[in-house]
Order: C-alpha cells, then sequence, then structure tokens
C-alpha cells in the first residue's frame, strides 16, 4: 500500500491530503518546513515507511521509520500544529487555516481502519510525501 501526502507550504504550517490510490483519505496538517530541524519543522518530502506503534498518550497509533535526523514522527490526533505537533503530522477531517483543522480523531479513526489492517497481515505501508509546487 501506498499513501500518498500532497503538501501546500505556508509560513504557519503546513496542509496536506492524504489519499491512497487516488482516493481521498483525509487532510493533514503539520507544522512549517524549517530545513528539518527537530521539534520546529515538517520532515522532508521523500519516501518513508509507517508501521504501527503503542503509548500510553496516544494508544494505537502510526510511526514514520527511518527520518533523516528525527525519531518518534508520528501521525496522530491534533487540530494545531504550532501548538501541538513536534515533527509530527496529523489527520484532519477538514482544514481550517494553515496548519490548522477541525475533526482530527475522526480523521485519524479512518486512517487507522485503513492502514492497520494491512499492517496486520505483515504487509507494507510506504508513505510518499511530495508538494504541489
Amino acid at each position: 500500500m501506498v499513501l500518498e501526502l500532497t503538501r501546500t507550504y505556508f509560513p504557519e504550517g503546513t496542509n496536506g491530503k492524504l489519499e491512497c490510490d487516488g482516493k481521498f483519505i483525509c487532510y493533514t496538517i503539520e507544522l512549517p518546513w524549517k530545513n528539518n530541524e527537530k521539534r520546529v519543522s515538517c520532515i522532508p518530502e521523500g519516501k518513508y515507511f509507517i508501521r504501527k506503534r503503542y503509548s500510553q498518550k496516544f494508544k494505537w497509533h502510526l510511526e514514520v521509520v527511518d527520518v533523516q535526523n528525527r525519531s518518534l514522527i508520528l501521525f496522530h490526533p491534533a487540530n494545531n500544529a504550532l501548538k501541538e505537533l513536534n515533527g509530527c503530522i496529523s489527520p484532519v477531517t477538514k482544514l481550517s487555516g494553515p496548519g490548522l483543522g477541525l475533526m482530527s480523531r475522526k480523521a485519524f479513526e479512518k486512517l487507522k481502519t485503513i492502514v492497520h489492517p494491512i499492517l496486520e497481515r505483515q504487509e507494507s505501508v510506504q508513505l510518499l510525501i511530495t508538494s504541489n509546487l
């Protein structure tokens, strides 16, 4: 499975659209691009793999693995990138501004219902991040 994340960059945050095989899954919000600096920037464009991860804070969620010079880049719920994200990607149902979205938990649950069964079958899930510039 390949998830395609197409980004639009703004000074206050990064907005994206997440699709699989051309089918819309959800929108995403991230921190603005600041040269991959830890805790203040979204991750670089490129190809990554995703795995399931569990934590007390987020329960079952998704982790983007092998990001250069970064660790613990997660998909988890958040509605305000600058206040709630440290480099992670947040699925949202609706975009409400640069780095801002609505109904993140709903979008996150939708994403998990699509991705988790694939991972449970030991199949790979790849994330392809590009921009629409």
